[in-house]
This record gives C-alpha cells, structure tokens and sequence, in this order.
C-alpha cells in the first residue's frame, strides 16, 4: 500500500500463513437494506480514524495546535457527513498518548518529538466535539506495542520501557512489552484507564494487536517470564493465551469500576481457526488468530468479557482462503446467544486499490458485504478502515454504501 497502516505491520506473517498464496490482510432486526428504515438507523456505522505513523490524522507530525485540532473536527464532520454514528480514534497507538497522561509520554505523531506536548488536549476535544455532533467516541488502545522500530534510546528517556527495560522485547523490527509479566499487564491497564477516567469516552477499543505476528525466523523472547509464570501451564501456547484472556479480563471489570457506562470492545483478526485446526473453525485457509497472536477471541464472545467484537473481515465474497459469506455466518453463529454484540469490520482501504483482485474494482462488493450480513440478526452493524479511505473513496465504494443502506441519518448503536 506504500503507507503504514496497523493491518501492515503483520502483511509478511500473514501472507505467510495463507495457503493460497492470496494476501489475508495487509497489515436484532435484519437491515442493511436501502433507506435504512427501522431499527437500521440504530446499529453501528463506524470508522476508525488511525494515528500510528500518521497513518489517518494528523496529517503529518509538527502541524500546529490550531491546524491539529482543525484536521480532527474535518474527520468528525466527513463521519456525519456519510451518515456514521461512530469515531474509533486511535489514543495510544505505541505506547503513549494522545492526551496529558501521567504514565506515558505524549505521542511523536503529534509533534515529531516523543514526549512534547502539543498545546492542547486531543482526546478531550475529540470527544466533547464528537458528542457534540451526535457520534460516539471509542478510544483505540494498544496495549503491547512499544514502537515501531527496535532501537529503545531512540525513545524519550523517561519512557517507561527505558525505565523498565526488563519489560520490553525486541521482535521483527518493533519493541514490545511482554504479555507474561504480570507487573506489565497492570501497568498497561492502568495507563490506559487513565483516559477512561478522565474523559468520558463511550468505549475503551483494542485492536488485533496482542503476542505480536509471527516473523519467519524469529523467536519471541520471553523464556525468563515463562519460568517464573508459566508452571501451571502444559505448553507455552495455553500460558499466552492465558495471558491475554487475563488483560482481556480484568481490563473489563476496571472499565466497568472506573467508567460503568462504557463499553468495552475489541477488533480481532477475522479468523479464530480454521476448521481443519479445530472442527470449531471457520471454512478457511488463512492464519488462526488464537495460534498466531494468542488471542482466544472465541471465547471472549462466548464467555461474554467484551461488550461488543468487530472481527477484521478484509475479504472478498467469494475468496477462496478466507471467504466474507462464510465468515458472516460464522461469527453469527459465535454471538448468538451472548451478550456481546456483533459487528464486522470492513476494508474500505482496499475498494479501488489496483493491489487488490478484482472483486475490489467493483464500487459494489461493499454494499453487497451489508446486504449479505443484514441477512444474520446477530450483525448489528459495521466498521470501516479507515478515515483517509472515506475521504479519498477512490471508486465510490463508501459513496455506494451511503447510498444502499445509510439513507437516514444514523442514532447511537446503544
């Protein structure tokens, strides 16, 4: 794609894992119909708005307060424009922060400067302004990821990974901090409740960002944490996932003390495991989140720990390795019966892309996504990645979405 995106930094894992030799990604009522009638106007019309590298917002890094904050409120007023309800603004995107935040430094892409502070409140003022247009505001946290780069003088000195470099592990070019540490799932957690306290955010949103993608070649190190940690544990998979189903967790139950009214949702990779992993599985051919990243997203939905789940379903009708119609019923039939809503995320980045198969070419194929999902009760809306792919709407995808099914203005998805 030529920019850095969060889908990219996982491309080579993934495209490793997918056996057609196709890329898997880079990186109540049924509706959808045309007029959006009924309770349509109620589901979910996202859009997440990607900070990590510049990607969506700001521009570029050193813009001025006033011409940061005049970006924002453009991206506010393209998701009303397009009859969105909802802003998934990235707050955290590597370790730091979009907002006055005790725990972390003030995020380089603001200032070019890790640390610097811009001169005003970014998440204070997304929020007061997205309420103030009628759209939710989610705040899209990393939890894991340190930088993108594995160099740690290259980050402010007082960060905490310098701090603490115990904490931290060099893998596939990127610093992470380590999910098998219990003193850096609680140092995460309370980095991030920091912005639910202080602001009122409508949800606390992760990413698919967890152990991070596998790198041909490379280990990750965290043999010391397994030691001390992993006793309990026959293998150092089941330990992991452990991990992760512990911030996931407890990451829960501290959004529901601090901020009762918030939600809590997460953004997995579309494939949980394929059915010829585990006969559990989806009818797929591509990488298996809860062998790959550790992330049992099966079983956050069923156990009910997160509020609402938007797996990543960047296909095409029809694409072999990873098939959108058999994803849909199959993440239905995951939710049905739980209390965590369903909503699907949808690659918007890709309509138009001349990278993409044809299917992308066509302006129809994502309002086809809609229609086919306004057959499943369980899918109560969508999301699309991301911002800059609204604006630029290359071939008149989102333009045709707007139009076959966002007729009416949008309410809350709550």
């Amino acid at each position: 794609m030529g920019r850095l995106t969060r889908r990219a930094f996982a491309l080579a894992a993934l495209s490793a894992f997918t056996t057609t030799g196709a890329a898997a990604r880079p990186d109540g009522v049924p509706s959808g119909h045309a007029g959006g009638h009924g309770r349509a106007a109620a589901r979910m019309r996202g859009m997440w708005l990607a900070t990590v590298a510049n990607r969506d917002w700001p521009s570029r890094p050193g813009l001025t307060a006033a011409q940061q904050r005049s970006e924002l409120l453009g991206w506010l007023d393209l998701a009303v424009r397009d009859r969105l309800n909802t802003v998934i603004l990235q707050v955290r995107p590597t370790a730091d922060a979009l907002w006055p935040s005790p725990y972390e430094p003030w995020s380089q892409v603001l200032t070019g400067t890790q640390g610097k502070a811009p001169g005003w409140d970014p998440l204070g003022t997304a929020v007061a302004e997205a309420h103030a247009r009628g759209l939710q505001l989610h705040a899209w946290f990393n939890p894991y990821r340190v930088a993108v780069h594995d160099d740690p003088t290259r980050l402010v000195a007082s960060h905490p990974a310098r701090r603490h470099p115990d904490w931290v592990v060099p893998y596939g070019g990127k610093l992470h901090y380590n999910p098998g540490l219990p003193e850096v799932r609680a140092f995460v957690q309370d980095a991030m409740l920091d912005a639910v306290r202080r602001y009122p955010v409508d949800a606390v949103h992760f990413d698919d960002y967890f152990y991070p993608y596998p790198v041909a070649g490379q280990t990750f190190d965290d043999d010391a944490a397994y030691d001390a940690h992993g006793g309990a544990f026959t293998d150092r998979a089941a330990w992991r996932r452990d991990n992760i189903d512990r911030l996931v967790r407890e990451t829960a139950a501290r959004i529901k003390a601090v901020r009762p009214t918030a939600q809590f949702g997460i953004s997995p990779f579309g494939v949980w495991r394929n059915a010829s992993t585990d006969p559990r599985g989806s009818d797929t051919r591509a990488l298996q989140s809860y062998d790959a990243v550790h992330a049992d997203t099966r079983r956050w939905v069923r156990e009910g720990w997160i509020d609402y789940v938007v797996p990543q379903l960047y296909w095409n009708i029809g694409l072999s390795a990873a098939d959108y119609a058999a994803l849909v019923p199959w993440w239905a039939e995951v939710a049905r019966g739980s209390r965590t809503k369903l909503y699907l995320g949808e690659a918007l980045y890709k309509a138009g892309d001349p990278a993409q198969p044809a299917a992308w070419q066509d302006p129809a194929e994502l309002s086809r996504h809609l229609t086919l999902a306004a057959g499943h009760p369980e899918v109560r809306g969508h999301v699309f990645f991301a911002a800059d792919d609204l604006r630029a709407d290359r071939i008149g995808a989102m333009a045709r979405v707007v139009a076959d099914h966002y007729a009416q203005p949008a309410t809350s998805p709550r």
